[in-house]
C-alpha cells in the first residue's frame, strides 16, 4: 500500500484509448468505499465516459472561463485557467478519456472531505490498475455558476448538489502506456511530534 501512495503521480497527458468498463468501475467502487462523515456515503459520483459529452463539457468550462477576469485575489491555478481559456485552448481534463465528477449535499459540512476521500481512494487505485489519473477542480471552482450548474444536472447532478472535485482518468501517453511512478522527494510537510 505505501508503495502506491510513495508512487502516485498526476497524469496529464492521456493516449486516447478507452478504458475497460471492470477497470473504470473498479476504480469508482473504490471510491465508494471511502470514508464519509457520520457514514453518510452521500457522495455522488457522474462517470462520463462518452467522447463527446467529455468535449462538450470542456468547451462550456472554457467559455465560462473566458468570460472572468483575473481578480489579485486568485491563486495562480484560476488565474491559469482563465488565461488559457482566453486563448481558446483549454481543456480542463486533460483529454481524459473518463472523468468521474463528486458532487454532494451542498449545505452538508463535510462534503468537500468525503469526496476528497474519495478521489483519494479512486487516485491510489488507478495507480494500482496502471492508470494515470489526476484530480481537477475546474469544475468545483466554477461550483455556482449558472450555466455549468445546468450542464451538471443535464448528467445526473440533483438539485442542491454541487461539484466539490473530479478525477481525470485514462492510459498515459507515455512510452510504456504506464504512469510515471517516479517518487518525489518530499520538502514539506513539516511535522511536529509531540511525546
Amino acid at each position: 500500500m505505501f508503495d502506491l501512495i510513495k508512487t502516485r503521480r498526476s497524469t496529464r497527458k492521456f493516449k486516447d484509448a478507452p478504458v475497460p468498463d471492470d477497470l473504470v468501475e473498479q476504480v469508482v467502487e473504490a471510491g465508494r468505499y471511502a470514508p464519509s462523515g457520520g457514514n453518510v456515503q452521500s457522495t455522488h459520483f457522474i462517470v462520463i465516459q462518452n467522447p463527446q459529452v467529455l468535449q462538450d463539457i470542456a468547451e462550456q468550462v472554457k467559455q465560462e472561463f473566458a468570460k472572468m477576469d483575473i481578480s489579485e485575489a486568485a491563486n495562480k491555478s484560476i488565474a491559469n485557467s482563465i488565461t488559457v481559456s482566453k486563448t481558446g485552448n483549454y481543456v480542463f481534463h486533460y483529454g481524459c478519456p473518463v472523468l468521474i465528477i463528486t458532487a454532494n449535499k451542498k449545505g452538508y459540512g463535510n462534503n468537500i472531505a468525503d469526496c476528497s476521500c474519495a478521489l483519494e481512494n479512486m487516485m491510489l487505485m488507478a495507480n494500482a490498475l496502471d492508470l494515470g489519473s489526476v484530480w481537477v477542480n475546474q469544475l468545483r471552482w466554477l461550483k455556482e455558476n449558472p450555466v455549468l450548474i445546468e450542464a451538471m444536472k443535464k448528467l445526473g447532478m440533483e438539485e442542491g448538489e454541487r461539484v466539490y472535485g473530479a478525477l481525470a482518468l485514462g492510459y498515459p501517453d507515455t512510452p510504456d502506456g504506464k504512469p510515471v511512478r517516479e517518487i518525489t522527494p518530499r520538502i514539506g510537510y513539516k511535522v511536529d511530534y509531540i511525546k
